[in-house]
């Protein structure tokens, strides 16, 4: 099962009330809950994702619902993956970034930076969404293509334009539309997604800010286990992006790498742990954070963490830090007397 960040719905609700809709009936079709959309710490099925934008065009008979939607959005959807593009020294290094940890924000979906048609003064920005039998999805390719062209536009200028944008589907809408929207040439039926764009452009400088940068870039390691060996950094990854579903079995991890269960056990064994200590470390982790720097209720941990119910929170914390999670997160905030 593939997730992603939840802020890929942010603007989903006004958006759906500025047409005359119920945010919450549309999210109720697609199986989301309305309290979970922009919480950048939530992570949904991308499944139902899909399925929340393209029920919402059909049924208001909006067909340009997707690239309204990422009028409403921006490069503060990515979260950490934002900050580090966004303080990153040039364009090219800020699109490294999103090839490098854009799976922190979702391991559904990729980028890409080649040359575009063998002519090195152009480039091509590609979009992948990495799910296999998705059913039709054309309004999820154009929110994702007019959010990137607002990341752009952050990067280089609100008038910056592409050369040309190409799109996987037939026009939903007047092509002169697309023109007028993207303010670049659109190809339809194309076999990629994605955005023409000048070479030379990927050497503009940006306002680096090292420190943000490097820290942030740091805790994308960690989240995306870069600093880990082998399987474990990437299985540490989905677990951590997994946990909120509320399913983790080793079976669903274990197809994430085309590996049986048990092979996938003897890898991480090599390694010198266990898929259960693996969810069980990562659980902890989670739960230390949470508790340390945010006021997110409990209830919303005990779902945050996979768990049910939030008895089974206040075993976990108890076994963990040897206390209940309210009063770990009291400890964690009690400020430590300075010896003289």
């Amino acid at each position: 099962m593939s997730v992603i960040r939840s802020t890929a719905l942010s603007g989903y609700g006004p958006l759906a009330v500025d047409l005359g809709a119920d945010p919450a009936e549309l999210l109720r079709g697609a199986g989301i809950r309305t309290e979970d959309i922009g919480n950048g710490e939530t992570f949904l099925p991308f499944r139902r994702v899909v399925h929340a934008v393209e029920i919402a065009a059909a049924q208001l008979g909006v067909p340009d619902f997707g690239r309204r939607l990422a009028q409403r959005q921006g490069i503060e959807i990515l979260g950490p993956v934002g900050v580090a593009a966004r303080t990153a020294g040039s364009v090219s290094d800020a699109f490294a970034v999103f090839e490098t940890y854009l799976a922190a924000y979702s391991p559904a979906i990729a980028t890409h930076i080649a040359p575009f048609d063998d002519d090195p003064a152009r480039s091509f920005f590609e979009f992948r969404i990495l799910v296999d039998d998705l059913p039709p999805h054309p309004q999820v390719i154009e929110l994702a293509l007019g959010t990137v062209l607002r990341v752009l536009r952050f990067l280089l200028g609100a008038a910056y334009t592409p050369l040309a944008v190409r799109l996987p589907h037939d026009p939903l809408t007047a092509p002169d539309t697309y023109l007028q929207y993207f303010g670049a040439t659109p190809h339809f039926a194309q076999r990629s997604a994605g955005f023409a764009i000048r070479s030379a452009d990927l050497a503009r400088p940006l306002a680096r800010d090292e420190l943000a940068h490097q820290a942030v870039v740091r805790y994308l390691d960690m989240i995306v286990g870069g600093r880990e060996p082998g399987v474990t950094g990437s299985a540490r990854a989905i677990v951590r992006q997994l946990l909120p579903t509320g399913t983790v079995p080793l079976e669903l991890i274990a197809g994430q790498f085309a590996l049986h269960p048990k092979a996938l056990q003897r890898r991480l064994v090599a390694e010198g742990t266990t898929y259960a200590t693996l969810v069980d470390t990562v659980r902890r982790e989670t739960a230390e954070r949470y508790l340390r720097d945010t006021d997110i209720s409990l209830t919303h941990l005990t779902r945050e963490l996979g768990y049910t119910e939030q008895s089974a929170l206040s075993r976990a914390c108890r076994r963990w830090f040897g206390q209940g999670p309210a009063a770990h997160r009291r400890t964690l905030r009690t400020p430590h007397p300075q010896s003289t």
